[in-house]
């Protein structure tokens, strides 16, 4: 299997419009374009019967304590968590890409709608439904794609891997508002290939925030 993008290079800075939050002058940051990248691939392998389609950040804080505090960083070494960005699962196999924008082009408060998308596929929460879930103005089910939005503060480059699983499942075992974490677990054992692209981001100006 093969993945590419026209709108990510593997292995290098993300750009901004493809994430949910940029450097801002007046605000230290502010939400950016949040604009869903061009994702093609190709040589699935035999016996492929749906697509899945996730996107996660495996450096994201494992306490809250030194987030976003403009006095001191979240230290390099605190112990890291996975938050997703993007789950879809159902892709049909027929399927060799999804064009840039077509899933998101804006951040939307409280949530975009889901779990039904384009291409007879269905979208999983991503995991700003849990970081907004305590803000009376932005709590809600977050669907689809939500790029990244990383601690200004933190001292650790974050990572996004984009990461295609072929299946032999007709229909993902998963309903509602579904998770990351529970869709990993529903096709273990399930997955013919997979194939992964991995970008760079960080709002944190002495990193080089806004790359």
């Amino acid at each position: 299997m093969q993945l590419h993008s026209a709108s990510l290079t593997d292995g290098a800075a993300i750009p901004a419009r493809f994430a949910a939050g940029r450097p801002d002058d007046a605000s230290i940051v502010t939400f950016s374009d949040n604009v869903s990248p061009h994702l093609a691939w190709s040589d699935l392998p035999a016996g492929t019967r749906s697509l899945v389609l996730v996107c996660h950040d495996p450096d994201v804080p494992s306490r809250g304590d030194d987030v976003n505090q403009t006095d001191r960083e979240v230290p390099a070494d605190l112990p890291r968590v996975d938050f997703f960005h993007w789950v879809v699962v159902d892709l049909p196999a027929t399927l060799t890409g999804v064009a840039e924008g077509a899933f998101s082009q804006g951040f939307t408060a409280r949530g975009k709608p889901g779990p039904a998308t384009l291409h007879g596929a269905r979208h999983g929460l991503n995991d700003y439904t849990g970081w907004f879930a305590g803000n009376p103005d932005m709590a809600g089910d977050y669907f689809g794609y939500d790029g990244p939005f990383p601690p200004f503060n933190d001292s650790l480059l974050h990572h996004y891997v984009f990461t295609l699983y072929a299946t032999d499942l007709e229909r993902c075992p998963v309903d509602g508002a579904f998770t990351g974490a529970q869709v990993r677990a529903a096709i273990e054992g399930h997955v013919l290939g997979q194939a992964s692209l991995t970008g760079s981001y960080t709002l944190n100006r002495r990193l080089g925030a806004g790359a």
